[in-house]
């Protein structure tokens, strides 16, 4: 997605705890009757909305001050009606963008953004060491967790886009969303990837512990 396709204004989708990445495709329940009109609007109109994280997940109508100034424009695929009345909306995150002033907040949230540029100064020596490390990390992740399927694994090492592989990663990190947005706001995809593999090398240090836990106490 170019600069020139990101609108000057978007309406702005509030997420709990939830970080949307580009390139990203996330389903996402709305519940939220400002939520729900702006998801309508949009998706009558031209589909293209702002996704930004609420600060703290418990805050129940979040005011512009609770959202997180970097966010990712994102494209409604699908919107589905659910049984007690509520929507779900499957949505793909397109590029990053920055709020620069909020210009409505009725109905719901409108700001005038600007899009973020992926770093183009990239040293592709450097990057793709890193997402070697990355890859193996990754893999080593899914065949020690019990939860995620094998073929998981098999997607990941297919993967070749740089950034869409950090991107992908990030979003599926069991870390906090504060986390997950400081990931989203690192500008330089070479300090993206150390991040990345910062938390991964943590993730697979708790699994291997508690993989020596558990056989500990099945002797």
């Amino acid at each position: 997605m170019s600069t020139s396709d990101v609108p000057d204004v978007l309406p702005v989708l509030a997420l709990r705890n939830t970080v949307l990445f580009p390139g990203v495709v996330l389903p996402i329940t709305v519940g939220r009757d400002t939520s729900l009109r702006l998801v309508k609007d949009a998706f009558s109109g031209t589909r293209l909305i702002g996704v930004v994280a609420q600060r703290k997940a418990e805050t129940e109508n979040p005011d512009t001050d609770d959202l997180y100034s970097y966010g990712t424009v994102a494209s409604i695929l699908k919107l589905i009606k659910m049984p007690d009345g509520s929507r779900s909306i499957v949505i793909q995150g397109k590029r990053r963008f920055k709020i620069n002033e909020f210009v409505e907040t009725d109905p719901y949230f409108k700001a005038q953004v600007e899009a973020v540029n992926e770093s183009t100064d990239v040293d592709h020596v450097e990057i793709q060491a890193r997402i070697r490390s990355i890859k193996e990390l990754a893999i080593q992740i899914v065949n020690l967790s019990p939860n995620l399927p094998s073929e998981a694994a098999y997607a990941i090492q297919n993967i070749e886009s740089p950034t869409f592989l950090i991107h992908f990663i990030a979003s599926n990190l069991q870390i906090d969303v504060s986390d997950k947005q400081e990931l989203l706001e690192t500008l330089p995809l070479v300090e993206r990837a150390d991040l990345v593999m910062r938390h991964l090398d943590k993730e697979l240090q708790v699994l291997q512990l508690s993989e020596e836990i558990r056989s500990r106490v099945k002797t």
